[in-house]
């Protein structure tokens, strides 16, 4: 009768550090990091860009992205990231990928 329970399917996919560093490798792999600035400049997986959720800007920037590439996110913990992961698959990208655990489970050091 009620649904209170049922989750509804998420719309990305929850990789861990191997498969995520693994993938942002692909030619057509964008990493991006929503973080805020301050977090970002403390450190961050090479390559990445910074896009921070909780900025005014966000869902403008994202809207600049193209929809083919393959889109790497993560945050400190994993949360915000599938946040961003949602928000990108309500907009049309259909390959995101969040980083399961964030910056805090990435054994391979950052920059």
């Amino acid at each position: 009768m009620f649904d209170f329970f049922r989750t509804k399917p998420k719309k990305y996919t929850d990789l861990n550090a191997d498969e995520f560093k693994s993938g942002m490798t692909a030619k057509d792999a964008v990493l991006i990091d929503v973080r805020s600035s301050g977090e970002f400049q403390s450190g961050k997986i090479k390559g990445a860009r910074n896009i921070d959720i909780m900025g005014r800007g966000f869902q403008a920037q994202l809207m600049n992205l193209p929809k083919d590439k393959k889109y790497y996110i993560y945050c400190r913990s994993g949360n915000r990231s599938g946040q961003a992961c949602e928000i990108m698959a309500e907009m049309g990208f259909d390959q995101t990928y969040n980083l399961s655990g964030g910056v805090m489970r990435w054994p391979f050091g950052l920059q």
